[in-house]
């Protein structure tokens, strides 16, 4: 026999399906009707460009090993590190 007398609970569910869609399409809405991705992206590969350029002997055998070891992105296109 069930000797416990808290009250049962009721499952409660949300779907927020809706919600994130909402969420998307007012930050698609905010960034406006100029915003190109392609862009942005073109944007990034030429700041990630500079930043890296005219290291030192020192600097670049850093960023090598950085590399190497997926703390930071390399050369290749959708750069982003392995950890």
């Amino acid at each position: 026999m069930n000797q416990d007398n808290s009250p049962g609970l009721i499952p409660f569910t949300i779907d927020l399906t809706f919600e994130e869609a909402r969420r998307r399409a007012e930050v698609v809405a905010a960034l406006g009707p100029d915003w190109d991705p392609a862009a942005v992206l073109r944007g990034e590969d030429e700041a990630h460009a500079l930043l890296y350029s005219g290291l030192d002997a020192e600097q670049q055998r850093t960023y090598d090993l950085l590399v190497a070891a997926g703390v930071l992105p390399g050369e290749e296109s959708g750069r982003a590190s392995s950890h």
